[in-house]
């Protein structure tokens, strides 16, 4: 194709005015400089997803197995039945209860978990996140009381102090309903480095749990833990088949405001940061249409030896195209060796600047997450390259209606 030889040619040419040269570099960088800020904050929003997303699954687990009335009897049956499934790697019992713990004058809302120490670990984090003291120290009958980071800091409390948990079931007495009180020995302080967990979640032993809220040998649910969390939604209905007089919810379902949140907040941030590439994709209209004009005697005389006016077109819709190829290339090349070394260059900016960009007081991390995701470069790619493409046509079409007799009557 002499349309492809020409077309490469006229890219590596000089031209007449040094001018034109400088706007089609302009345009190259300017879609490279898109496409690479596209894919770095899409990949900052990923890493910043999926440290949240682990956050909240570490201290729960990715499905939930309870009753209808809030009491699982035969939860050993249930269990049994998830962990048939290949997907499932452990499953737990749990309780599930509210309250007011106090010592002293503080008082603090807690939601109360009642948890089998020796099976947690199958399904959440919780052993791995403990700071003080070890979840294997909640013994049945024993009273035990696991807290929050920051709930223990709130309420004053270390290992070995006493805590007083009121549960909403009350007693009735001659002198009215009155709520129930239960003291509680802290063994242990856990950090899940999410404010909801670390400032709202206690956790007793199962047994305890049972007695305190009066459930007898019934649970509230099983917790289920599958070896890869975004295989939830296809194992969750599987599992309802299975038990269909059961509530069977996955880890979506748990927290659906937030990541809906984050989905369409990445979704417009995709929108916005496309505009830039196609803002610079539009300098390749003005960088063709200036070596349209350039060329106007190469286009008369090659129509004069048997160019068809589709031939023209396509030389210069290839130049653009070629434009938009390395400005795409370098555009991806740059974005993903950023993308990919942020915890390198941050801390290198920062110590730039003297300034910390994430606070961990504020952010809760210490460096910016990243995760690259090949579906996110390769779409982004696709679109600056159709950009590109549409860019030429018009141009292009413009160098086809070029008539030959006009463009040499003053050369």
């Amino acid at each position: 194709m002499f349309e492809l030889l020409l077309g490469l040619r006229y890219t590596r040419a000089k031209r007449r005015t040094g001018f034109i040269s400088f706007i089609s570099l302009v345009s190259i960088l300017g879609i490279a400089l898109g496409v690479a800020a596209l894919i770095i904050v899409l990949s900052v929003m990923n890493g910043f997803q999926e440290e949240v997303r682990n956050r909240i699954l570490g201290m729960t687990a990715h499905i939930t197995i309870a009753a209808p009335d809030g009491q699982l009897h035969d939860w050993q049956q249930a269990s049994s039945t998830a962990l048939q499934f290949a997907e499932v790697k452990g499953s737990a019992p749990f309780v599930l209860g509210q309250g007011l713990l106090t010592s002293g004058d503080l008082v603090k809302g807690t939601l109360v978990r009642g948890v089998e120490p020796e099976r947690e670990g199958l399904v959440s984090e919780i052993p791995q996140k403990m700071v003080a003291g070890q979840l294997a120290d909640l013994k049945a009958g024993e009273f035990g009381i696991v807290l929050g980071w920051d709930m223990a800091r709130e309420l004053g409390v270390t290992l070995g102090d006493k805590v007083t948990l009121i549960t909403p079931q009350g007693q009735v007495t001659p002198a009215g309903m009155i709520p129930r009180l239960k003291q509680f020995k802290v063994v242990g302080v856990f950090r899940a480095d999410y404010y909801p967990y670390d400032a709202g979640l206690a956790l007793l032993h199962l047994t305890d749990a049972q007695r305190l809220f009066r459930m007898g040998d019934t649970v509230s649910g099983v917790h289920v833990k599958l070896s890869d969390i975004m295989l939830a939604r296809s194992v969750a209905p599987r599992i309802n088949a299975e038990l269909p007089n059961l509530f069977v919810n996955d880890w979506t379902h748990e927290n659906p405001t937030y990541f809906r949140a984050v989905e369409i907040e990445k979704r417009m941030m995709f929108i916005i940061l496309t505009l830039i590439v196609a803002v610079a994709a539009f300098n390749l209209v003005s960088t063709l249409v200036m070596l349209v004009t350039d060329k106007q005697a190469d286009i008369a005389i090659l129509r004069t030896l048997g160019a068809s006016p589709g031939s023209i077109m396509r030389i210069f819709m290839i130049q653009g195209a070629i434009s938009g190829l390395i400005g795409t290339a370098c555009g991806v090349l740059s974005g993903v060796l950023v993308a990919v070394n942020l915890g390198t260059i941050v801390p290198l900016i920062e110590r730039v600047i003297g300034a910390r960009i994430l606070s961990p007081d504020v952010y809760l991390i210490t460096e910016l997450p990243s995760k690259v995701l090949v579906s996110d470069v390769s779409t982004i790619a696709v679109i600056a390259l159709l950009l590109a493409f549409v860019m030429t046509l018009y141009p292009s079409w413009r160098a086809a209606r070029i008539n030959p007799a006009e463009a040499l009557r003053y050369e």
